[in-house]
């Protein structure tokens, strides 16, 4: 290949891989959510049925409140985050529970993914979501690492 088509951004060595890295821009919210969403769409049918309603969200970062909740000091520590009451805690004798809630935060997987060079986007945020639908289902993290472990 010669180096002025590369330095053009024109081709690649490698089929596929972008070069002309001048005009991207990275994943916004709504790409993120795109992403989540096709992660969860991915999941096996049964699997999906059994989440029940499930609000997705996605944030730059997570708010100070949560940080603070948490005993968390630097916000890219946290890439997702289960909030509400999980199924297996769930009675029909409790008042109506507030949606239950998964959040993805952008910047902290974006950050995450930069370093490991590893995985591809897609890949984490899915593995971000389903860390955190095992928690909708009552799985501690101690639980998921076991299970992932297995895998």
């Amino acid at each position: 290949m010669r180096p002025d088509a590369l330095s053009q951004g024109k081709t690649s060595a490698y089929p596929g891989v972008m070069t002309d890295w001048t005009t991207a821009s990275a994943p916004s919210l709504d790409d993120f959510a795109a992403l989540g969403r096709a992660a969860f769409d991915a999941l096996p049918h049964t699997f999906r049925r059994m989440t029940g309603e499930l609000v997705f969200r996605v944030d730059d970062f997570p708010s100070d409140e949560i940080l603070a909740e948490m005993g968390i000091e630097d916000g890219f520590e946290l890439t997702g985050l289960y909030q509400g009451v999980d199924l297996g805690r769930r009675s029909v004798l409790d008042p109506e529970p507030h949606p239950s809630m998964i959040f993805l935060y952008r910047r902290p997987i974006l950050d995450e993914w930069a370093e490991r060079g590893d995985v591809t986007l897609g890949d984490l945020v899915a593995h971000v979501l389903v860390h955190e639908i095992g928690h909708h289902f009552g799985l501690s993290d101690e639980d998921i690492d076991r299970i992932e472990a297995e895998a």
